[in-house]
């Protein structure tokens, strides 16, 4: 399965020098194309105060029309409407303002997740989920994964073989009720697109401390902070472990994103010399 790594939505935070990314995958399969996340769309750069709320003030989207996923699929020649499935981390309006692009796709996500768009409890909920994501009405796919499978040692996962088979879906709760993390094999390698399970690769690989800024605004946004935390020692434990076919990236961080671009780019002449 071929995937392609773009930048769907460039963010600027104060106290955040090198700016924030929205990190999207592009699946090739055999049936057509697949998205993890959608970062910012059309309708975004149209109408922000609407569709991004006061949130943006804080991170600074830059709300640029090309960076959106349906106009990146076009530049690398592929139609639009071979977008069939979008999957989602969770429903925050950096992962799902590209959705309303292809108003035609299934939207997968876990069963709560759904539930707190739909129905959010609480300050925090009910700043995140704004019913202007939903106004086109998307067919949501809702994944409840159990505890009969597992995946690297995350015990609640769901191989979403309607899909394609090789894309995984993991429960990973913490910044929000129903957060994912989605695990896609490419035939030598598994990328594990965390989301927002945490937002610096400081965080887990431990090499420098992750921006203040960064750190605070994962404090206040999180559904459960203890969630989170437990969150970032599996991961630190995962990157840690000797597995040079695992590529860890989340959805926001621009030096994990360009690593796995970089991977990318040299993936039919290399072998993985990373996790």
């Amino acid at each position: 399965m071929k995937i392609h790594h773009l930048n769907c939505g460039t963010m600027r935070p104060l106290g955040t020098s090198d700016g924030l990314v929205c990190h999207v995958l592009l699946l090739e399969t055999d049936t057509g194309l697949a998205l993890v996340d959608s970062g910012l769309g059309l309708r975004d750069a149209a109408d922000p105060g609407a569709r991004f709320g006061p949130s943006r003030f804080f991170v600074r989207p830059r709300f640029d029309e090309s960076e959106a996923a349906v106009r990146q699929i076009e530049r690398l020649g592929f139609d639009p409407r071979d977008v069939r499935d979008i999957v989602l981390t969770h429903f925050d309006a950096d992962h799902t303002g590209g959705i309303a692009d292809f108003p035609w796709a299934r939207i997968h996500l876990t069963a709560d997740e759904a539930k707190a768009a739909r129905h959010p409890r609480g300050f925090v909920e009910k700043g995140r989920y704004l019913p202007t994501q939903r106004d086109h009405d998307p067919h949501f796919v809702e994944h409840t994964p159990g505890h009969g499978e597992s995946w690297r040692g995350f015990t609640a996962a769901k191989e979403l073989t309607e899909i394609t088979p090789g894309l995984v879906l993991i429960a990973l709760p913490g910044h929000t009720r129903g957060h994912a993390a989605f695990a896609v094999h490419t035939g030598n390698r598994w990328i594990l697109h965390a989301g927002d399970a945490f937002y610096h690769h400081g965080q887990i690989d431990r090499t420098v401390n992750a921006p203040r800024a960064l750190t605070a605004m994962e404090r206040l946004t999180a559904h459960n902070r203890a969630e989170v935390r437990a969150n970032h020692e599996r991961l630190a434990e995962l990157w840690a472990e000797p597995s040079p076919d695992l590529v860890l990236v989340n959805a926001h961080d621009p030096a994990l994103l360009r690593r796995a671009q970089q991977l990318d780019a040299t993936d039919d002449t290399t072998e993985p010399s990373t996790r």
